[in-house]
């Protein structure tokens, strides 16, 4: 099972919505996770709102931190958090620069929402693919 993390500062917007996009399309053949690297404590409303407007459920998804990583991931895909990841070992890592909305309207989750989500579709292409 090819295995995925999504990264950025606080886990809340940007990563959350790709590991929910990725885990609804891809036909349950990738492991997915998230990750900040900072603390925070919980999924941005705008965020929720935005996916659920696509029919994609992220409440239940929580803030983490860098530690529940796993050792052997294939991608490691940074959101354009405008730092430096600590070194994650990862046989694939890409940024895919996004800007973060949070603080911003309804409309600003939603653009990065639809943004993240041809990613992820790409992405799946690439995986595929790749088998």
């Amino acid at each position: 099972m090819v295995k995925v993390a999504f990264v950025c500062i606080h886990n809340s917007c940007r990563s959350q919505m790709a590991e929910g996009y990725l885990r609804a399309l891809s036909n349950h053949n990738v492991e997915v996770f998230s990750a900040g690297t900072e603390d925070y404590p919980a999924v941005k409303p705008g965020a929720i709102k935005a996916m659920a407007l696509d029919g994609i459920d992220i409440s239940i998804q929580y803030p983490k931190t860098l530690d529940v990583l796993p050792a052997d991931l294939d991608y490691l895909i940074t959101m354009g958090c405008g730092v430096e990841c600590p070194f994650v070992p990862t046989k694939n890592r890409e940024d895919w620069g996004l800007e973060d909305p949070s603080g911003g309207p309804l409309e600003a989750y939603i653009a990065t929402r639809d943004l993240i989500k041809a990613r992820v579709i790409e992405l799946i292409k690439r995986i595929e693919q790749s088998k």
